[in-house]
């Protein structure tokens, strides 16, 4: 089993809602650096508070991860042995900019696997997007599931990993997928990129209507960011997991209507007013992972959304808004 311990690790989107908390989680591995690139698209420096207070050590540059000539700079000056790969540019970006989008997150996987090519880091995992499947056509969605992205931040992500796996096939890198579904939790983007989870709570502050999109009776696999987080963690330490591509989910899914409701009843807030606006574009019909190669390559075991952690994700929006 690989070890984190004293290794010179990198994350790349590791101000952003998952990669802060995958940076929180590697921090307890006591990696010998760590070392967090993000543009600051969608990422916060007060992401990584905690992480700098448990690591006064931890750097944060802010560059580019599609530049392959500054990524080789960091990874050869920092000894980089294993990247973890979440920067992105999100959905909502592509359907207003969608070249932009397409060409910066294919250029981010193409420049990690270049640089594992070249032997200039050791271990490279990836992070993809339930998008790349599109729609269920068959429930639980496991790896082996159709794909038919329906937008182009969807299809840039499925690029990108068949990028990563033809690297692997053709040059022989030491890589892993993990391909996370709907993540929730503290510090996701309140801003225009927003989840329904801080949509709610900024509704319910300003007092006004919360909307959902279309009937609302499209379904979500929500899994709590932290338990995400550990499932990274688990990629990187098993090597039945390279050359391969791994769901982390949690093999249910919830209606948004159901989920706002939810929500609205944890909050003592069941009366307050709810509305449906025109669907959204791009928009999947269904969601709901498929976790069994993941439970029996990595011993994945995910919780189904508790009260508890929709609850602390609700607070800290609360708190910040």
């Amino acid at each position: 089993m690989n070890s984190l311990n004293n290794k010179n690790v990198l994350v790349t989107g590791g101000a952003g809602f998952i990669g802060s908390h995958l940076v929180d989680r590697i921090i307890q591995e006591n990696p010998k650096q760590i070392h967090v690139v993000d543009n600051f698209f969608l990422g916060e420096e007060e992401n990584l508070d905690e992480a700098t207070a448990a690591r006064p050590d931890l750097e944060i540059s802010r560059l580019d991860a599609s530049d392959l000539a500054s990524m080789r700079d960091l990874v050869e000056e920092k000894q980089i042995e294993v990247v973890f790969n979440l920067a992105v540019i999100p959905l909502p970006t592509s359907l207003k900019y969608p070249v932009w989008t397409v060409s910066v997150n294919i250029g981010i996987a193409l420049t990690f696997c270049e640089l594992a090519r070249a032997n200039a880091i050791e271990t490279l995992i990836h992070s993809s997007s339930s998008e790349a499947y599109g729609s269920a056509v068959s429930i639980p969605m496991n790896e082996d599931h159709p794909i038919k992205p329906k937008t182009p931040y969807a299809a840039s992500k499925l690029a990108g990993d068949e990028l990563v796996l033809s690297y692997v096939r053709t040059f022989g890198i030491d890589a892993a997928i993990v391909r996370p579904f709907n993540n929730y939790g503290p510090r996701q983007n309140p801003g225009r990129y927003a989840g329904i989870i801080p949509i709610v709570v900024r509704k319910l502050k300003n007092d006004e209507p919360i909307e959902i999109f279309g009937d609302g009776e499209q379904t979500r696999d929500y899994i709590f960011v932290k338990e995400t987080a550990e499932g990274f963690i688990k990629v990187y330490e098993h090597d039945e997991s390279r050359g391969k591509v791994l769901n982390l989910a949690t093999g249910k899914e919830i209606t948004i209507n159901d989920l706002v409701a939810k929500m609205l009843q944890i909050l003592g807030k069941s009366d307050h007013p709810v509305k449906h606006v025109e669907e959204r574009i791009g928009d999947v019909r269904r969601h709901c992972g498929g976790v069994d190669l993941a439970r029996k390559l990595i011993g994945f075991e995910p919780s189904v959304m508790p009260d508890q952690g929709l609850l602390e994700t609700a607070l800290w929006y609360q708190e910040r808004l």
